[in-house]
């Protein structure tokens, strides 16, 4: 079965200073999603999903990742996937830059300067973590209607598993190799830290690692080398708008493939810095039973006012790369292999139910108490159905958090003595809450009724 991916970096939403460079990237934009369209199409199935490598905003603030949002539902729309199928990791833009006060740049500067022996006990407290996380409070809650999660205690977090045949699967990590990121930040002096180098492994499972920054941004680039030409695929990063492609041959079994995406939307178009993005297919090589993956870059012609294949970027290579897989090696030979006539469909990461107040890969608690909460929530929270997940999508996109708060206190979720402010993962509880007293109807009427009457269609 074939997974294929529109894969984006960079796309700096908000970033626009005058109308006429809005009016110029968003056609842009707009061609891109006319390409992949066309490009997807001539494949004969539909996407599996959009994966986007950092750098969602420009400012990291909520009204850019509103923009975002729509552009990135009507994108999943063109190629035939799921809105709610989009992996993303966080960039440096992503940060809100408001955020970064002068404590904030002290501390940032010491962890550069000792490293893990500073990060580490940050990432031990509550307090630390807040610190230094509250910058990617938008991104944060834009992120969490995708399923992708942040992890608060410094560590990688699962995009889930995509079964390619059967006992062959990819499973995507997410780093975060914005952590310590500050107003301007040198190459070589970022720090991945040890609790997201150390990669898993399983029989039968090839990693495929999303990141921002390209690895020589980082100081214990070496050490996380090792982790990932040992256990990793594919890793695939942005951030440094100019699109490169190297694989590198660990021994004669294992291979890994480098792909470090150009700027979706650059913040100056010129010459081969230019509006760019790859359409990657995965799948399962039963002869070498291996990964094979197939990279289509596309990049913008001004003469041709368009996106068209991106030769430059392939150098001689061939299109498809067949990768040394030595955990697909490890597991027995597959039989039998998925039905061809859909789509292949990423499964819910490891963690198959949440107890409430403790989100996967995340040491906060934000349980609502008692007093607050119009109905005790049970201690089990099942995985959502994909419908659940688009209706939430929504939810959150379409509902000013004023009008979500009403809406939360009219359907009983909350007390009517409520008083105080719920955060995104509040909200996200309580709309699951929700969800399981058999409301879903009752939220799309009421999501049905806001846009009616936003666009004045009220009788």
């Amino acid at each position: 079965m074939k997974a294929i991916f529109v894969h984006l970096s960079d796309i700096h939403f908000g970033q626009e200073k005058n109308g006429g460079d809005v009016v110029v990237n968003d056609d842009a934009k707009q061609r891109l999603i006319d390409d992949a369209r066309d490009e997807v199409a001539k494949l004969g199935e539909r996407a599996s999903g959009v994966i986007v490598t950092g750098d969602i905003a420009y400012s990291g603030k909520e009204s850019e990742y509103r923009t975002a949002a729509r552009w990135l539902g009507e994108l999943t729309d063109a190629i035939g996937c799921e809105r709610i199928n989009v992996q993303m990791v966080p960039g440096n833009h992503d940060i809100d830059r408001e955020k970064i006060s002068v404590p904030i740049e002290c501390v940032l500067a010491q962890i550069r300067q000792s490293g893990d022996a500073v990060l580490d006990p940050l990432l031990d407290s509550a307090e630390g973590c807040d610190f230094l996380y509250g910058r990617f409070e938008a991104y944060r809650d834009f992120a969490l209607d995708y399923e992708c999660e942040l992890d608060l205690n410094g560590q990688m977090s699962s995009g889930g598993r995509l079964e390619l045949a059967k006992g062959r699967s990819i499973k995507f990590v997410r780093l975060n190799s914005a952590l310590i990121c500050a107003r301007k930040d040198d190459k070589g002096k970022l720090i991945l830290g040890k609790r997201q180098r150390v990669l898993p492994e399983a029989s039968g499972e090839e990693i495929i690692v999303l990141v921002h920054h390209p690895l020589d941004w980082f100081q214990d680039s070496g050490k996380a080398r090792s982790y990932l030409r040992n256990r990793a695929r594919v890793l695939i990063s942005g951030h440094e708008h100019f699109p490169r492609l190297l694989v590198d041959s660990v021994d004669a079994d294992r291979d890994l493939l480098l792909v470090a995406a150009g700027a979706t939307s650059p913040e100056e178009a010129v010459g081969d810095y230019t509006y760019k993005y790859n359409i990657l297919i995965f799948e399962w090589d039963e002869d070498a039973d291996a990964l094979a993956v197939t990279i289509n870059p596309r990049t913008w012609d001004d003469d041709l006012t368009r996106f068209k294949r991106d030769d430059a970027f392939m150098e001689g290579r061939p299109d498809r790369q067949v990768l040394g897989s030595p955990n697909f090696r490890r597991a027995p030979m597959p039989t039998v292999t998925p039905p061809e006539d859909r789509p292949a469909s990423i499964a819910a990461p490891e963690v198959e139910s949440v107890v409430i107040g403790c989100e996967p890969e995340s040491p906060i608690d934000v349980t609502l108490s008692a007093a607050n909460a119009a109905t005790p929530a049970p201690d089990i929270e099942p995985s959502p159905t994909v419908d659940q997940r688009l209706l939430q999508l929504r939810f959150f996109q379409e509902l000013p958090e004023g009008e979500r708060l009403r809406a939360l206190l009219d359907l009983g979720a909350i007390r009517p003595d409520f008083r105080g402010r719920l955060d995104h993962s509040m909200e996200r509880r309580l709309f699951r809450v929700l969800i399981r007293q058999g409301k879903a109807q009752a939220i799309v009427e009421r999501l049905d009724s806001a846009k009616a009457k936003k666009s004045g269609d009220v009788r």
